[in-house]
């Protein structure tokens, strides 16, 4: 099965996207750089807007988002319909978000000191299931939300 991921980053994530970029390649997933690779300035929520209507038309298992911490590229992505993005702090919450809120979206800070390494996270996120019960019926709620 080929495992696709969408990633994009703006100039404060340029290193951190590399970082999950290569290590999801050394996992096997063919991944597709939407974001830039310099440190000249974009705006995120344009990144995120790109990124996310890539992953809407299908074949993607999730994507990663970056920017300076992670907050502003998060937010815009979650403005997009269908979208779950989460800003995981450590590797529980990466596991969580993928258990319990079924996330499709990962986003880290490229200017954030973490406790434990990105890749980490990402393999704790690649390497749950979601759990689906009562967790299936609160992440109904969730996207019900945002149709208000």
């Amino acid at each position: 099965m080929n495992r696709k991921v969408v990633i994009a980053n703006d100039h404060g994530a340029v290193a951190v996207k590399r970082i999950l970029a290569d290590h999801l390649a050394d996992r096997g997933f063919t991944v597709t750089n939407l974001g830039v690779d310099d440190e000249a300035s974009v705006d995120y929520p344009d990144i995120a807007q790109r990124a996310c209507a890539e992953f809407l038309q299908g074949g993607y298992e999730f994507g990663i988002l970056c920017c300076g911490t992670g907050i502003g590229i998060s937010i815009s992505a979650n403005k997009v319909p269908g979208i779950r993005c989460a800003l995981p702090q450590n590797v529980f919450a990466a596991q969580m978000t993928k258990e319990h809120n079924n996330a499709n979206f990962l986003a880290f800070g490229g200017r954030i000191e973490y406790q434990e390494p990105v890749t980490d996270m990402l393999d704790a996120f690649i390497d749950s299931e979601f759990l689906g019960g009562r967790h299936g019926v609160r992440v109904d709620k969730m996207m019900k939300i945002s149709s208000c």
